[in-house]
């Protein structure tokens, strides 16, 4: 038995009749081009009973989401990752015609070859270190959670696609999935986009999936002991003299949008001492939050290390402090061995190994500090692995997850 396409609504209502034929879907579609367009968002396209899961048991799906890479270090593919990247309105929040104004007069003819130069840097024999990184992550993942679980990667942008893994879940009969955003803190251009788009492709399926998603992880206890059991030897043996925690920026329009009463956010010195209602949502508090619990477990006191935001892009003022300003600074003024952390990345990748790794070691040098060590990020670190059990776990209870292992410091 086949299950086939499903006819396009409208031709369904007017009752119209097809006049082209789709051999992949089986059955008369109004033209080739609507054909290959309905196959392509993945309507129930064509599948042998035999190909679907036939062990008996329903699995769960887990789907793993992390930003993106692109498919080479090459112009064309950085430029295309690009531009799918920076034309989400989650990431660049301004009128669609100004968005595509500075998409392409502005950044494009411009920005691909030197991000260009900076992905061959960082470039491989297995790729893309987010991807290879994520690969790792999933595979282990999967061993960990048994066959009741498949574990699927997803990228926001490019491939492995979230359209691509849904149509992955649905070929092997799973219609119940829990998606985990791999962004500890909640940033609209990041977690909310990654959410949004499942939403929206899963609804373009016909039968349209179970989804629940577990929520920002940034001050759970397994994400931070996973930190601290990486960081904590190669903070033993750097000698430091200071500790950075930096994170991903974010435009400083972004946080004060997430403030549920206009009246917190980057409105006072404190605004992020704490989380309240007024700003359980700021990335920026959220951040702070993991900062605080991570010093706290690696037995930093509040003059040993501080917080910066890293990777801004355009003229617009982004949350501060800036990394690489603070970089330069605390060389001049005397610090000579630093470390830095990324708590916000769960991967090491472009932002970690390039932007700190390479850019912000040789600033450092070159205003007179000694050395600059990059604390590696979770990437598929087998604790890792046993807190994001415990993190799914907690966040969904009744669901038949694996018991979580004690992560050993």
């Amino acid at each position: 038995m086949r299950c086939w396409v499903h006819c396009p609504l409208r031709y369904i209502e007017r009752g119209e009749t097809a006049r082209a034929k789709s051999p992949r879907l089986g059955r008369q579609a109004g033209s080739i081009a609507e054909a290959n367009r309905i196959d392509r968002i993945g309507i129930m396209t064509g599948l042998d009973d035999g190909q679907r899961n036939d062990t008996g048991k329903r699995q769960h799906g887990v789907m793993l989401v992390n930003l993106g890479t692109p498919r080479s270090p090459e112009t064309p593919d950085v430029r295309r990752y690009l531009r799918e990247f920076l034309s989400d309105p989650r990431v660049i929040d301004i009128s669609p015609v100004g968005r595509w104004m500075l998409l392409n007069f502005v950044i494009l003819p411009f920005r691909p070859r030197v991000s260009s130069e900076a992905y061959k840097k960082i470039w491989t024999q297995r790729g893309s270190p987010l991807h290879f990184h994520g690969i790792d992550l999933t595979r282990k993942l999967a061993r960990l959670l048994g066959d009741r679980m498949r574990v699927e990667l997803a990228m926001r942008y490019q491939e492995p696609s979230i359209l691509r893994t849904l149509r992955t879940f649905w070929q092997a009969d799973i219609d119940r999935i829990t998606v985990i955003p791999l962004f500890p803190q909640y940033s609209s251009a990041a977690w909310g986009s990654a959410v949004e788009k499942v939403q929206e492709e899963a609804n373009k399926l016909w039968n349209v999936p179970s989804i629940q998603v577990v929520p920002p992880f940034y001050d759970h206890p397994a994400f931070i002991d996973a930190h601290v059991a990486i960081a904590e030897p190669v903070l033993a043996n750097a000698s430091l003299e200071r500790v950075i925690m930096s994170f991903h920026g974010l435009p400083e329009r972004h946080v004060m949008k997430s403030d549920l009463d206009g009246a917190h956010c980057l409105q006072r010195a404190d605004c992020c001492e704490r989380i309240a209602s007024a700003n359980r949502y700021c990335y920026r508090a959220q951040c702070f939050a993991t900062a605080r619990a991570l010093a706290v477990r690696l037995g930093l006191a509040e003059d040993e290390y501080e917080v910066t935001f890293q990777s801004r892009l355009g003229r617009s003022p982004w949350i501060k402090p800036y990394t690489d300003i603070r970089v330069r600074e605390l060389a001049v003024q005397g610090v000579r061995r630093l470390a830095i952390l990324s708590p916000s990345f769960v991967a090491d990748c472009l932002e970690t190994i390039e932007e700190i790794g390479i850019r912000a070691r040789e600033d450092f040098l070159a205003h007179g500090g000694d050395d600059l060590t990059l604390v590696p990020s979770l990437n598929a670190d087998d604790r890792w692995v046993r807190a994001l059990v415990q993190i799914l776990h907690d966040a969904w209870p009744t669901t038949n997850f694996a018991q979580p292992e004690p992560i050993p410091v």
